[in-house]
């Protein structure tokens, strides 16, 4: 499409789409959200993004291979899961680093869980832009 606001809006809407979807991800520890809902999130602000401007720009504004980013992200969740092997622990129970922590105060709460999490976000953002993208490149 040649059109000088849906361009712009778009533009704007990634921004924000990309805020919320990372606001999602976060909030998605103790409330619902997560690493799926946020990179679907992630992923509709390039959908909208690929429609306005075209896939060529879009993977330009992207700057990676979304299936490269797809293969990292299930790495970092398969790393989340082996990190409690060395604990001594079963496959994928959480581990906890309580940054900070004082007798009186917990301090930050860094898990594993955030780190499967951020994984999740980025296959669910990898698959679902390079579907896109090839639907899109097939026409």
């Amino acid at each position: 499409m040649n059109s000088v606001i849906l361009v712009a809006a778009a533009r704007l809407q990634v921004v924000l789409l990309l805020i919320f979807s990372a606001y999602m991800m976060l909030r998605g520890h103790n409330a619902p959200g997560g690493g799926f809902i946020g990179g679907l999130i992630a992923a509709t602000g390039f959908v909208v993004y690929t429609i306005s401007c075209g896939t060529k720009d879009a993977r330009a504004a992207l700057r990676f291979d979304p299936a490269s980013i797809a293969g990292a992200g299930l790495g970092i969740a398969l790393l989340a899961g082996v990190i409690a092997a060395f604990w001594g622990d079963a496959f994928f129970t959480g581990q906890w680093l309580f940054i900070g922590a004082t007798e009186t105060e917990k301090g930050l709460p860094l898990s594993t869980v955030l780190v499967f999490d951020i994984g999740v976000y980025l296959v669910v953002l990898g698959a679902v832009l390079s579907i896109v993208f090839a639907l899109e490149e097939s026409d």
